[in-house]
C-alpha cells in the first residue's frame, strides 16, 4: 500500500460513519456514483473509487447511436390521430399551432416551463406527412392541423400544406406517395392494419401492444418478414438512459443472481382508468362506427365505447396489453427475458363499476425456471401508492424508472466486508443515476405525472431533455434509412405480444398457461 492510501486509511477511524453515509446520500451525480462533497477530499476519493471498483460500473453512460445518412426524406402516413396519434406526430416533428400557443404562454409566465424550447430543439427528422386517416372528424381536423405545421409555429405563424385525408386505412395504404405508416388506432386494429401495411410494402411504427389476438400475432410476423419492411413497436421507454445503465449493471453482476423482478402500475384518476372526456360534438354523423367496429363483435353506436374503448375486451387488451407491456418490454430490454415458461393471473373490476369488462386491479406471475426467476406484475387503477419497478438479486437491488438507484442487500456476500466496515450502508444507494435532476418540469395532469415518472415522456441526452417518443421514432427512421433493425423490432414485438396474451388468457380463463417453445404455442 502506498503512503497516500496509508494516510487515507489512517483517517478512516476519525470520521463518523453516519456522517459519511449522509454525505453519500446527499447528491446523486448525473450518470455517476452518488457521493457527497466531503471536507477531507482524499477520503472522499477513496470511498468513491473503492465502491466504483467494487461494483465495476463506469461513470459514463453509453447510448447507442446508429450512423446513418439523413438525406433521404421519408413520406409518412398516419392512421389514427387521437391523443396518442398526435403525440406520435409531435415526436415526428408536427404539433398543432394551438398547443404551441399554450406552450408559449406557459413559457412567458414561468421560468421553468421549457416545453416549447425543448420542442424547437428537437431534431428535424426530415419527414413529411402525406396521408392521414381517422374515423372521427374532430381527431382528423386536429391531425391535419398538426401535419401542416411544418414551421413549428403558433396560430399566427406560417403553415405548410395539409396531407391528403383518407376515409379508410386501405385507401391510405394503396397510396404511392407513402413510404411508411404510423398506426395509432385502438388495440383491435393493430394487427389487422400491420399485416395490410406490410403487404403494401410500407414500413411500420405500431403502437403497443403489437396484436389483439394470438392468431394474428403469427400473421404480423410473417407479413413483416416476407415483405422485408422495417417494423418498430411503440415502446418508447427503450430510449431511457437509465435502462442502458441498468442493463450494464446486470451484465456486470452488480447485484448478484437475480431471482425476482417486481413491476407495478398504480394510477388513481378517471383518465388514468381510461374514463376520458367525450367531445361535445361527437355523434353518429361525424364518427364512422362501422369502421371502428371492424374485427370486433358488433355493438350499437356508443360514445363511451368509442372514446373509452380501453375499458372493453371487445377492442382492448386491458392492463396486460396497455400498461404491463411497457414494463415487460423494459425488463426484456435489460435482461433479454424472452417469452416466459408459464403465467397465472388474478384480479377483477373492483372500483370502476361503469360497465367495463377489463379489470381495474390485476396481478400476474410469470415464471422463467431456466433462469430461476419470477416476474411479478401488480396493478391498481384506484390508488396512487408509488411502487415502481424493482429488480432483486442476492447482493443488491435496482429501482429503475426515469432514474436509477442501486442498493446493496444487507445479506450480500459480495459487499459483506464493506458493509461491516461502514463504507456501504444498505439503506443508502451505492449508485445513483438521475438525469436532468435540476430541471423543474411543466407536468400538470395526474396522467402526465404518472408517465413522466415512468420515463414514458422524456429522457435526457447530453444534459438536454428529449422526448422519448421522438427518439423512438428517430430510431425507426434511422433503421429504415440504414437497412438495419430498430430496437423494438418484430422479434421483440412477438415476445411482447405472446407474453401479454399469456397473462390475458390466464386471467380470462382462470387457469395456468404455458409456452411451448418447440411448437411456438400457448397451451
Amino acid at each position: 500500500m502506498d503512503e497516500e492510501n496509508k494516510d487515507i486509511n489512517s483517517q478512516k477511524g476519525k470520521i463518523g460513519r453516519r456522517e459519511v453515509i449522509k454525505s453519500l446520500a446527499a447528491i446523486p451525480v448525473l450518470g455517476a456514483f452518488a457521493y457527497g462533497w466531503f471536507k477531507k477530499r482524499k477520503y472522499d476519493t477513496f470511498l468513491k473509487n473503492s465502491i466504483l471498483d467494487e461494483i465495476n460500473l463506469d461513470a459514463v453512460n453509453p447510448v447507442f447511436q446508429r450512423k446513418v445518412s439523413n438525406n433521404k426524406q421519408i413520406r409518412l402516413g398516419i392512421i389514427g390521430t387521437g391523443s396518442r396519434g398526435r403525440q406520435l406526430l409531435k415526436g415526428a416533428g408536427f404539433l398543432r399551432p394551438e398547443v404551441i400557443d399554450d406552450w408559449k404562454e406557459g413559457a412567458s409566465n414561468s421560468d421553468t416551463d421549457h416545453r416549447y424550447r425543448d420542442y424547437l430543439e428537437q431534431e428535424d427528422l426530415n419527414v413529411v406527412v402525406t396521408g392521414l386517416c381517422d374515423i372521427y372528424e374532430g381527431n382528423a381536423k386536429m391531425g391535419l392541423s398538426a401535419c401542416a405545421n411544418d414551421f413549428r409555429e403558433g396560430s399566427d405563424g406560417k403553415m405548410g400544406s395539409k396531407p391528403k385525408r383518407y376515409k379508410t386505412y386501405k385507401d391510405l395504404l394503396a397510396a404511392d406517395d407513402i413510404d411508411a405508416v404510423i398506426i395509432a388506432t385502438p388495440d383491435h386494429w393493430h394487427g389487422t392494419i400491420s399485416i395490410a401495411a406490410a403487404r403494401a410494402g410500407k414500413h411500420i411504427y405500431s403502437e403497443k401492444p403489437m396484436t389483439w389476438t394470438v392468431a394474428e400475432t403469427y400473421e404480423v410476423v410473417k407479413a413483416v418478414k416476407e415483405n422485408n419492411v422495417t417494423f418498430q413497436l411503440g415502446h418508447q421507454n427503450r430510449e431511457l438512459e437509465s435502462y442502458y445503465k441498468a442493463r450494464e449493471a446486470i451484465s456486470k453482476n452488480v447485484i448478484g443472481k437475480v431471482n425476482l423482478i417486481e413491476i407495478t402500475t398504480n394510477r388513481n384518476s378517471p383518465s388514468g382508468a381510461w374514463v376520458y372526456d367525450i367531445p361535445e360534438d361527437a355523434c353518429p354523423e361525424n364518427i364512422d362506427w362501422y369502421q371502428f367496429i371492424g374485427p370486433a363483435p358488433w355493438h350499437d353506436f356508443n360514445l363511451k365505447r368509442f372514446f373509452r374503448w380501453r375499458c372493453w375486451w371487445d377492442y382492448s387488451t386491458g392492463l396486460s396489453g396497455d400498461l404491463f407491456t411497457h414494463d415487460y418490454d423494459a425488463m426484456n430490454q435489460i435482461f433479454d427475458l424472452g417469452i416466459p415458461h408459464s403465467a397465472v393471473a388474478s384480479g377483477g373490476v373492483y372500483y370502476y363499476k361503469d360497465g367495463r369488462t377489463v379489470p381495474d386491479v390485476l396481478q400476474m406471475a410469470y415464471e422463467y425456471p431456466e433462469r430461476d426467476l419470477t416476474l411479478l406484475y401488480s396493478a391498481s387503477l384506484a390508488s396512487n401508492k408509488r411502487r415502481g419497478r424493482t429488480i432483486m438479486g442476492h447482493d443488491g437491488y435496482i429501482e429503475v424508472g426515469s432514474n436509477l438507484m442501486i442498493y446493496a442487500d444487507s445479506g450480500s456476500t459480495k459487499y459483506k466486508e464493506k458493509i461491516q466496515d461502514g463504507i456501504i450502508d444498505p439503506s443508502v444507494p451505492i449508485f445513483s443515476y438521475t438525469p436532468g435532476m435540476k430541471k423543474v418540469d411543466a407536468i400538470t395532469s395526474p396522467t402526465e405525472q404518472y408517465f413522466a415518472g415512468r420515463g414514458l415522456l422524456y429522457t435526457y441526452r447530453g444534459g438536454k431533455r428529449v422526448d422519448t417518443t421522438h427518439l423512438h421514432i428517430k430510431d425507426w427512421l434511422d433503421a429504415i434509412r440504414s437497412g438495419t433493425q430498430p430496437s423494438c423490432n418484430i422479434d421483440r414485438g412477438f415476445e411482447e405480444a405472446m407474453t401479454a396474451h399469456m397473462g390475458t388468457i390466464a386471467y380470462r380463463e382462470n387457469r395456468k398457461v404455458f409456452w411451448d417453445s418447440d411448437k411456438q404455442l400457448i397451451i
